[in-house]
């Protein structure tokens, strides 16, 4: 019992120290380990395992709307980093550089991709030459590093997992067309996949990609109110092709320069998944994208029948679809449980030689803690719908949560009292002036994270919060990660 209280309480209270709170559940729930390299991490395996399900899944899905996967060079020669000004520009505070080769100085530097647009671009002006060579839809899964100053496990390193999409189109509608429907990807995903309910929308100007016409975000909200870009998608126009002679001979026999695309997910998202969905006793695991969705505790494992009967129950749940195991370690059960809790895996069984003399065992829920007798011959599927009751109540009280913390601001006043004392987005017009959007920042540390879809045209008459000029634009607005 000693053992089973320590383990719960080495985790700092969210409302006490929310960092110290997100430290405490990556580092005991085992996610990731500090290394030798200053600004990087180790994926350990229960951290890996989350990123491969989010990866296979998004991989699926890309798939399902003609994405191809491409591999590209992790270097790229500064000569040509430097074609497009706007977008070197944006990277350049966070570029790791290559001098040597061996012992050889190099003659042309070469950085370390920080993103892989100029790569792109240079792979499409050589093999893009017809209209009958396009669309090219491609993507690839790699690491990119930029060299941050202050990093947070997922959230912000030096080096980081991630896909990058990269497209190619005739039309400037084709290329909106995807910019919208990976966007829409993303948020979707999120929400059906993760249980993290978005905001989806278009960046201002200020908070664009570098080099691009336009940006969309989808946002989330974490428990402590602030904000996490969780996945963009940008429209290039046709600048990146104009900077790298990107043409192609269209059907009317005219050379035209290409439209492109590009849009990226990271690991920061599981970041995300512990921040919407965590607790006081540790990691909480949305059921479709945990590594494990159920264990199985044998209670007095050593008598007769229990571990044999733990061996049954976890056949029928891998027979289902179920991701189990079962936890046969010579701990007690209470520490199994808090263990469970804590790793956030989403439902335990529990099985001991009364529930086998009943013909039963218990069902546990992670999220609620609630409890289930449930027959053992229909565990699995008992287990089954309540897996997918937890995924959806998840999302439901995630949302829930999100909705309550949308305040509104007429005022600059008001404005500055919901960002000093309501945690969350907040509502308020805008003029269009990258001069307010710097005012705002630099009075409350609250960033614009995106124009709503839906939800993004100023009131008839609304002035900007900040200056009291005419209103253009509606936008949510946030302290953020």
């Amino acid at each position: 019992m000693a053992q089973e209280k320590k383990l719960v309480e080495s985790i700092t209270s969210r409302d006490v120290d929310f960092a110290q709170w997100y430290t405490d559940v990556v580092k005991k729930a085992e996610l990731t380990g500090y290394t030798s390299v200053k600004g990087c991490m180790v994926f350990k395996p229960a951290g890996y395992a989350i990123w491969e399900n989010i990866r296979n899944e998004l991989d699926r899905r890309f798939k399902e709307t003609g994405v191809e996967n491409v591999y590209l060079p992790m270097f790229i020669p500064e000569s040509l980093l430097n074609k497009e000004k706007d977008h070197v520009e944006g990277f350049a505070p966070e570029v790791a550089w290559v001098t040597y080769g061996g012992l050889t100085e190099l003659q042309e530097r070469m950085c370390v991709r920080p993103t892989s647009e100029t790569l792109f671009c240079d792979l499409y002006a050589k093999d893009i030459h017809s209209y009958r060579d396009l669309p090219k839809i491609y993507n690839q899964w790699c690491s990119v590093v930029r060299w941050e100053k202050t990093t947070r496990p997922f959230l912000r390193s030096r080096e980081f997992l991630w896909q990058e999409g990269h497209t190619a189109h005739a039309t400037a509608e084709e290329a909106e067309a995807r910019t919208e429907q990976m966007l829409n990807v993303y948020a979707d995903f999120l929400e059906d996949y993760l249980a993290i309910p978005v905001v989806r929308g278009r960046k201002t100007d200020k908070e664009k990609f570098a080099g691009a016409e336009a940006t969309y975000t989808i946002e989330a909200l974490m428990h402590d109110g602030k904000a996490l870009q969780s996945g963009t998608s940008h429209n290039f126009g046709d600048g990146f092709a104009r900077a790298f002679g990107i043409q192609f001979a269209d059907k009317d026999n005219q050379l035209k320069y290409v439209h492109q695309t590009s849009w990226g997910m990271t690991t920061r998202l599981i970041g995300a998944i512990i921040m919407v969905h965590g607790d006081d006793s540790g990691l909480v695991l949305p059921p479709r994208v945990a590594p494990t969705q159920c264990v199985v505790i044998p209670i007095r494992q050593k008598a007769e029948g229990v571990m044999e009967k733990a061996d049954e129950i976890n056949a029928a749940l891998k027979a289902a679809g179920i991701r189990s195991k079962v936890d046969d370690t010579d701990r007690s059960p209470g520490w199994k449980f808090a263990d469970q809790e804590m790793r956030g895996f989403p439902m335990r069984i529990e099985v001991g030689p009364k529930d086998i003399e009943k013909g039963e065992c218990v069902l546990v829920r992670r999220d609620t803690r609630e409890k289930y007798q449930v027959k053992i011959e229909h565990v699995a599927e008992e287990a089954a719908k309540l897996l997918e009751t937890i995924q959806k109540d998840m999302f439901e009280r995630a949302k829930a949560f999100r909705d309550s913390h949308i305040s509104t601001a007429v005022t600059y006043d008001e404005f500055r009292d919901a960002a000093d004392n309501k945690p969350g987005f907040i509502r308020a017009a805008w003029c269009g002036e990258t001069a307010c959007e710097d005012q705002i920042k630099a009075d409350t540390t609250c960033t614009s994270r995106c124009m709503a879809f839906g939800d993004d045209e100023a009131p008839e008459g609304a002035v900007c919060v900040c200056c009291g000029k005419p209103a253009k634009k509606l936008v949510y607005w946030g302290k953020a990660y």
